[in-house]
């Protein structure tokens, strides 16, 4: 077995982020800055780490580690890889910005919080490069694990308490599904290794039931981290109850983990039996979206109201996919063009979910995310902010001015044109204009007039002795003012703080600028065509 240790450098450099925080915890206990600030360098390394070496090392850019064959490594460090682990570097230092305002208060152990999320960080990386079930679905854990205890990690919250139960069980159903959907394949075609199940053999016709459901059982078990329908219903309660940058890095990093996950086993292993993974990656695409965007259109909250619609976008995400169960989606072209659209839709998506979610932080601090009525008249009182929000939420909905999510959409629907699926791009297209309505409901109330407040009465203190009114108006006068209306103030921004509002503003831009240039994530998004 050979072992290129450069490979696994950003591993390396990851994982000692998380044990830096520890340390700095430690030696500087109760020092926010330093705890915080060790961690962001250590995430600025592991991207560039990364980078580095999926880009500009090796042979062609491409290292290998824990080899038993040609092409039989479980672990590849090449430019898909250098863009998977510069991702969530980078999402992982986003969340630390945004966690700023509820590290202050307290609320949340600093030293804890940075180790956890740097874990998390460490296996992304590994996830990037996993070439084998084991270590796709031990790196797909690691990125998990963390997530259980950072949902519930604010002190004595209980409904954190609650949704990191109900975020555990569902994960542990769904990853149990997976694992036994692996031991199929595994049984099925004597190997691990993604290269051998994709060239496997199946000389012996009794063997091939057994596969495709091995791949139907470990593509529904890896569902679950993109939220996908039938393993979703974690999605709305734990994004609710969990701190607000614990949700923004859950629902962007736990989507793009699954993503890679799906790619990797429905393409890339998926050789003999694409037919069967494009089929379960359409039912799911179906059930996703629709009762994503159905549910959507009831909700009140708008945390619950985005998880919701990352339930609808797992959908999307999914659809081109879901284009391999038509003929004309399994050649060389249309494999290539699907894993591109996927791909794409994927980055554009985690950067428009960001976007919302580090707004709605700089809207509320470290409080919930509130009522959506809590929103409206925030055009006046925040036209900056308002602004993110209608860039993040328009282009969700595949509407100008976010012109991300309508040139992901477009990708889309082009995807599936192109693998002889049309009757999936109408599901698509349907889902879209049902999507429009919650999303343009909540953009219109934050221009809409804010509601006047509710008069509060206070009744007049008793007096003992007083002066009666025939000789002294002074009672009276006092009685009238303090049983006047007392209209509340309408809240004003919350001043989160300048990481805050960097890791705000980066969004906004990294949200235009692809908007503006969608070529250059279509380019990116062709490192993954196997």
């Amino acid at each position: 077995m050979t072992i290129d240790q450069i490979a696994l450098l950003p591993t390396y450099v990851a994982a000692a982020t998380a044990v830096l925080a520890l340390l700095a915890d430690l030696v500087a206990p109760g020092r926010l800055g330093a705890v915080v600030g060790t961690t962001a360098v250590g995430m600025v390394a592991t991207a560039g780490t990364a980078i580095g070496v999926g880009l500009g090392l090796g042979d062609a850019g491409r290292r290998t580690a824990f080899c038993v064959g040609p092409d039989q490594c479980s672990l590849v460090a090449d430019p898909a890889a250098a863009a998977v682990g510069a991702a969530f570097a980078i999402l992982a230092l986003g969340a630390v910005a945004l966690s700023l305002p509820v590290l202050r208060t307290g609320e949340v152990p600093v030293g804890e919080y940075c180790f956890l999320l740097a874990c998390s960080l460490t296996g992304a990386v590994v996830l990037g490069g996993a070439r084998d079930l084991i270590t796709l679905i031990v790196a797909l854990e690691t990125l998990t694990l963390p997530l259980y205890l950072l949902v519930g990690i604010r002190r004595g919250a209980t409904a954190g308490a609650s949704a990191a139960v109900t975020f555990f069980v569902v994960s542990v159903v769904s990853t149990a599904v997976a694992l036994l959907g692996a031991a199929l394949v595994y049984t099925a075609t004597g190997g691990v290794h993604l290269a051998d199940i994709a060239r496997a053999d199946l000389a012996v016709p009794e063997l091939r039931p057994l596969l495709k459901v091995g791949i139907v059982l470990l593509l529904a078990g890896l569902a679950f981290k993109v939220a996908a329908v039938p393993a979703h219903a974690w999605a709305p309660a734990t994004y609710d109850g969990a701190p607000l940058p614990v949700a923004a890095y859950l629902s962007t990093a736990s989507k793009l983990g699954g993503v890679v996950a799906l790619l990797r086993v429905g393409v890339l292993a998926g050789g003999p039996v694409l037919a069967t993974s494009g089929l379960t990656l359409a039912v799911l695409a179906v059930l996703s979206m629709t009762v994503g965007n159905l549910v959507a259109l009831r909700q009140r909250r708008m945390v619950r109201l985005l998880a919701w619609s990352s339930v609808a976008q797992a959908g999307y995400v999914l659809a081109p996919l879901g284009a391999l169960l038509a003929s004309g989606g399994r050649t060389t072209e249309a494999v290539a063009l699907a894993v591109a659209a996927t791909v794409a839709y994927a980055l554009f998506y985690v950067i428009l979910e960001f976007s919302a979610f580090a707004a709605v932080v700089a809207v509320r601090g470290s409080a919930d995310g509130g009522e959506i009525a809590d929103y409206r008249g925030l055009a006046r009182r925040s036209p900056w902010l308002t602004a993110v929000l209608v860039i993040a939420l328009t282009g969700l909905a595949g509407l100008p001015p976010g012109l991300a999510g309508l040139f992901a959409k477009v990708a889309v629907v082009r995807s599936l044109l192109g693998g002889d699926a049309a009757w999936l791009a109408i599901v698509v297209a349907i889902n879209a204009v049902i999507g429009l309505a919650y999303y343009i409901r909540v953009v219109a109330s934050l221009f809409a007039t804010a509601e006047p407040a509710v008069a509060v009465t206070t009744p007049a203190p008793a007096t003992t002795g007083a002066p009666s009114p025939a000789t002294s108006p002074a009672p009276a006068i006092a009685a009238a003012l303090d049983t006047a209306p007392v209209m509340a103030p309408v809240s004003a921004p919350v001043r989160a703080g300048w990481p805050v509002a960097a890791a705000v503003g980066v969004a906004a831009v990294l949200a235009v600028l692809v908007g503006l240039a969608p070529q250059g994530v279509l380019e990116l998004a062709a490192f993954f065509t196997p």
